[in-house]
């Protein structure tokens, strides 16, 4: 492991650590207060739907399997996941960015990451001056751009 990947590996981890990055659902009603008027639709239409059923000589029995579906189907907008981020998903397109996003192109690299590369005996002088270049024409880097550094290099 080169040493870009291991400072890259070590700011991800502290990331994770940081945000609460581990892939498990935890109880959130940002659902509600993100999309308030979706919530308040989707208990009229449990409602009307209910009172019809209840109305139906044919429904009336099913009642409770609508409650049940309701509760569970429901219950998963009470619930966020933080996905965790990996080193091994960036510069990868498939299903993962389904579910994690491009986070590699979009968040940006902290500035102690940018200052232990550029501290750091064990990077070459010429990828340091790649970096201050890619410093000095965009400003702000994204884990990507760290990462095209050391793209040749083999992972371990």
């Amino acid at each position: 492991m080169t040493e870009i990947q291991h400072l890259l590996t070590e700011t991800i981890d502290t990331l994770n650590r940081e945000e609460k990055r581990d892939n498990r659902p935890r109880f959130s009603i940002s659902f509600i207060r993100n999309h308030p008027g979706l919530f308040i639709a989707m208990y009229v239409g449990w409602f009307a739907t209910l009172i019809v059923m209840l109305q139906s000589e044919t429904l009336a029995d099913s009642v409770w399997l609508l409650v049940v579906l309701f509760v569970l189907m429901n219950g998963f907008f009470f619930f966020d996941i933080n996905p965790r981020y990996k080193y091994e998903d960036i510069d990868v397109l498939d299903l993962r960015v389904c579910y994690n996003g491009e986070w590699y192109n979009t968040r940006n690299v902290p500035a102690s990451l940018i200052d232990a590369i550029l501290r750091s005996p064990r990077v070459e002088a010429d990828k340091k001056s790649q970096l201050n270049a890619m410093i000095s024409r965009k400003g702000n880097l994204s884990f990507y751009d760290v990462f095209s550094l050391d793209k040749g290099a083999k992972a371990s």
